[in-house]
């Protein structure tokens, strides 16, 4: 059936559009966009006062399928990310067993073409087994529907296998996405290296861990002429690294995640394992830093980081509960909040973090509402007061520092490829 959106204030960052307009949508493409549009037997929606965007993209989401369907699966997790006010999400390899061939990543295809609420891409793994040592079958990953690699959370230490991967991931034009994180300068590490630390005596996770492979994997970028991603940056150090590499017109980008944009470790609940993940939340200047980051454009896209665990695992000691944190429906509420609301950045450039921004990395062909376009759209409110309530998530798993947390402003429907998957009640 035939959508058509009234009277909502488009923004498509892709066009350069910024105006009150009708989208219409046919046949699961993006049919007209304009005034009073009208089209026999669509349905109507009405988006007066809301804004209507591209259909948002997380480049960096854990649906735990296969392996780990105790703490979320395909299904569910794209159930999450249609609540959240996304409409295509990458799936990090770090599955049992781990993304690193064909058949793994042809599962993933396959599961998400038949329960997925949204688009699903999956990304492969850079080493067999995400160990570290040995190329995992890349071309035949890239081949079966792999948009990128990553080792993601377990980062590749070794900087031959390192290059030999920027190399061979150029020549299918993939990006590669790494875990910047020194493992022997972490080791133990529960949270980020400083004064809190040392107070509630937990073992810490310095800045430079991060720093030291951003600066490696910099060079090595340089190097291969490859397209290198940082994941979930976090430190001072690092987004100004990523800053004079892209003044020097590498092929090199970051993301940054609400938490890390929104939370700094003085805000930590002492012990509460829903405020442990990795990278750590880390001091204020560091915070302050990716901010500056996104608002001066050296941060290309908000990604969550989506990380579900169960809650016995997760209501274990500090030192003990995995890294990690779900984040998929509460990343546009934090962006509103955070961003736009304190006037650190406009509409339309939180947009372009959630659409063109991840799209000029992962170049899935989406993030736009140009004509002929795939029919993915984000419609949202940027006043409506809401609480998270995490016992009424979709996840699967309920791991989030941000229960109860009021938010003014958040997503209000989501289309997928010409059809409503999500709508506030």
């Amino acid at each position: 059936m035939a959508i058509l959106i009234k009277n909502g204030r488009v923004i498509d960052p892709a066009s350069g559009m910024d105006r009150v307009a009708d989208v219409l949508i046919d046949e699961g493409k993006i049919a007209g966009v304009g005034p009073d549009l009208a089209f026999s037997g669509a349905e109507l929606f009405d988006a007066s006062e809301l804004i209507v965007a591209p259909g948002f993209i997380d480049m960096h989401v854990h649906l735990r399928e296969p392996g780990f369907e105790h703490a979320e699966t395909i299904e569910s997790g794209s159930r999450a990310a249609a609540a959240g006010g996304f409409t295509s999400i990458c799936a990090m390899p770090n599955t049992k067993p781990v993304n690193d061939s064909a058949t793994v990543t042809s599962y993933i295809v396959e599961r998400a073409r038949r329960f997925a609420a949204v688009n699903v891409f999956p990304i492969g793994a850079i080493t067999k087994g995400s160990a570290g040592e040995e190329l995992a079958a890349i071309g035949a990953m890239h081949s079966a529907g792999a948009v990128a690699v990553s080792d993601d959370g377990r980062p590749v230490m070794n900087s031959r296998v390192m290059r030999r991967a920027m190399e061979f991931a150029r020549s299918y034009d993939l990006p590669v996405i790494d875990h910047c994180e020194d493992l022997n300068l972490s080791a133990g590490g529960d949270m980020h290296e400083g004064l809190l630390s040392v107070r509630w005596g937990l073992r810490g996770i310095p800045a430079a861990s991060e720093d030291v492979i951003v600066a490696r994997d910099l060079v090595l970028a340089e190097l291969t002429g490859a397209r290198f991603h940082v994941a979930h940056i976090s430190t001072r150090n690092s987004v100004a690294m990523v800053e004079f590499a892209r003044r020097q017109r590498l092929a090199v980008t970051c993301e940054a995640t609400p938490h890390h944009f929104s939370l700094a470790d003085e805000e930590m609940r002492p012990y509460d394992g829903n405020y442990k993940m990795k990278p750590p939340l880390r001091a204020n200047c560091d915070r302050s830093a990716v901010v500056d980051g996104i608002v001066a454009g050296t941060v290309s896209a908000i990604a969550t980081d989506h990380a579900p665990h169960p809650g016995d695992e997760k209501m274990q000691e500090f030192e003990r509960c995995p890294f990690g944190i779900i984040g998929l429906e509460t990343a546009l509420g934090l962006a509103l909040e955070e961003l736009v609301h304190p006037g650190r950045i406009t509409l339309a450039r939180m947009i372009e973090l959630f659409t063109t921004g991840p799209e000029s990395v992962m170049r899935l062909g989406r993030g736009t509402l140009k004509l002929g376009a795939p029919a993915d759209v984000t419609i949202f409110s940027t006043g409506l007061e809401w609480t998270y309530d995490v016992n009424q998530s979709s996840s699967r798993s309920r791991n989030s520092p941000f229960h109860g947390r009021t938010f003014r402003g958040g997503p209000m429907a989501t289309v997928v490829n010409g059809e409503f998957v999500w709508r506030r009640v």
